[in-house]
This record gives C-alpha cells, sequence and structure tokens, in this order.
C-alpha cells in the first residue's frame, strides 16, 4: 500500500517526533510530581538514558510510544507500507529496548516500562507508578499491559 502522505508531509510528520519530553513522558512526570515523587530525568551515565529515574531507590522508568518500541496494541501496529525499512527498523528498537533493561537490571536497578496506550487510565497508571516505587524488588519486570 503506497504511503497517503507527500514525502514533503512524511518528512515533517517524521521530523516532528521527539524522543525527549514527549506527551506522555510528560503525562507520567505530572503524575508523579502531584503525588509528590521527585525524580531526575534522562541520565546520561546510566545505560539507555532512562526516561525518569529515582537515583536513591536505584528505579528507573521507561515511557514507550506503542508504536516505536513494538508493542502489542492498536497504536503499536507495524505501517503498511516500506515495510523493508520499518520492520527491522522497530525490531532494532524492541532489541535495544531489550538490552538497555538488561543492562540496568544488572547495575542492581530496578526497570518499569509504561507503555504510551496506558495513560487512557489515568487512575490505573498512577497506581502502578506507586505500586512499583513501594516496592523494594530489585527486578521488575516490564509489563505490556494494563493488568500487570
Amino acid at each position: 500500500m503506497a504511503d497517503t502522505r507527500t514525502k514533503k508531509q512524511r518528512s515533517m510528520i517524521m521530523r516532528s517526533v521527539r524522543t525527549k519530553s514527549t506527551g506522555p513522558e510528560l503525562e507520567i512526570r505530572r503524575l508523579l510530581f502531584s503525588k509528590g515523587y521527585r525524580y531526575r530525568l534522562h541520565p546520561k551515565h546510566l545505560p539507555g538514558k532512562p526516561d525518569i529515574v529515582f537515583p536513591s531507590r536505584k528505579k528507573a522508568i521507561f515511557v514507550h510510544g506503542c508504536f516505536w518500541h513494538g508493542h502489542d496494541c492498536d497504536k503499536g501496529r507495524a505501517p503498511k507500507s516500506r515495510l523493508k525499512y520499518w520492520l527491522p527498523k522497530l525490531r532494532g528498537n524492541e532489541e535495544r529496548d531489550m538490552l538497555k533493561t538488561r543492562s540496568l537490571v544488572e547495575l542492581g536497578w530496578t526497570v518499569l516500562t509504561v507503555w504510551q496506550c496506558e495513560l487512557k487510565n489515568s487512575e490505573q497508571v498512577l497506581n502502578k507508578l506507586e505500586s512499583f516505587l513501594r516496592t523494594s524488588a530489585t527486578v521488575t519486570a516490564t509489563s505490556c499491559g494494563m493488568g500487570t
């Protein structure tokens, strides 16, 4: 299937995609701050530069866009055009995410992934975040669904 946008339109759309302070990340930060949590952003000394970290707790949070990180939801569907480009790119993102998480865990950090689609229910996300921050476990699996 052909792209529904012109090359110029697609280029402008892709150029506008941010890597830091995305909408979902800002929403997570607002939720945490409203509950009194203070955090650091994108520390360069940690593998993968997690979006949000709590150094004293050794907890890291990645906020992932469903499309870019290959989540199994409606927003995470692969595009229908240019599959030779997109499939390896998205697969590479997923592999890199796993490596970053593994590296952090090996350094003694606990890692949580929050997906863009989960933000449909702010209250449930906040409960998930608070539960993550209260636990003292050394390994927290990254979750893919609302129920986990």
